[in-house]
């Protein structure tokens, strides 16, 4: 106890970093994912390809290499100057990213194709088509996997803790620099993580009740 007491602010800094970290990768990944997703079953063979190429470059590359990557390789090329906080949340969500795409990809395959011939007949696009009437539709069946996904993300998000971004695991560290006990540290690091994802959690399992009313 005396471990949080004593340096609670750092504490309470790491926790609101790793929320930072987990809500804005988590919009980056959602955002991407679905875009990414919609390239997969677009009757477009250039953006089906782009997808391909995304998702299996993404998901066949190990995560500390890919923050290795925006944190030395993107600066120098593209963005000179950026934060370590937003070069970590890129490189979180880029990556989840590809994950996301796969789930909502295997919900889109869960509606009926009629359902899209059905729209494509009364003149919808393929963008509208998606939008309107096979997204909504495929969603009870993508927030169980996303669920999952996002915790994922939220325990990802402790690499950045050695890429200088403040956050829990980063906490673990500055502590037993300062020669605390490392047993301690890490009950109060794990507790940190446990009420975020449970709340992630039970958020998921909101949506999904209210998912099962609305049938």
């Amino acid at each position: 106890m005396n471990v949080l007491l004593d340096n609670f602010p750092e504490f309470r800094d790491g926790f609101i970093g790793t929320l930072s970290i987990t809500a804005i990768s988590s919009v980056i990944a959602l955002v991407l994912g679905v875009a990414i997703a919609g390239c997969r079953v677009s009757p477009v063979p250039p953006l089906r390809y782009f997808g391909t190429a995304w998702v299996t470059l993404l998901r066949n590359t190990p995560l500390t290499l890919l923050f290795l990557i925006f944190f030395f390789v993107v600066p120098e090329i593209l963005f000179p100057g950026m934060s370590s906080f937003l070069l970590g949340s890129l490189a979180l969500g880029f990556y989840t990213s590809s994950f996301v795409c796969e789930a909502v990809r295997s919900g889109i395959n869960t509606v009926p194709l009629g359902q899209a011939e059905a729209a494509r007949s009364i003149g919808m696009t393929f963008a509208q088509t998606l939008r309107i009437v096979v997204l909504p539709q495929a969603t009870r069946s993508v927030i169980p996997p996303l669920s999952s996904i996002f915790i994922a993300l939220t325990k990802n998000s402790a690499i950045a803790g050695a890429f200088s971004v403040t956050e829990l695991f980063g906490w673990q560290k500055l502590m037993s620099d300062r020669g605390y006990e490392i047993t301690p540290v890490f009950i109060w690091v794990a507790l940190g993580y446990l009420v975020v994802t449970f709340a992630i959690s039970g958020l998921f399992r909101l949506l999904e009740r209210r998912m099962e009313v609305a049938r």
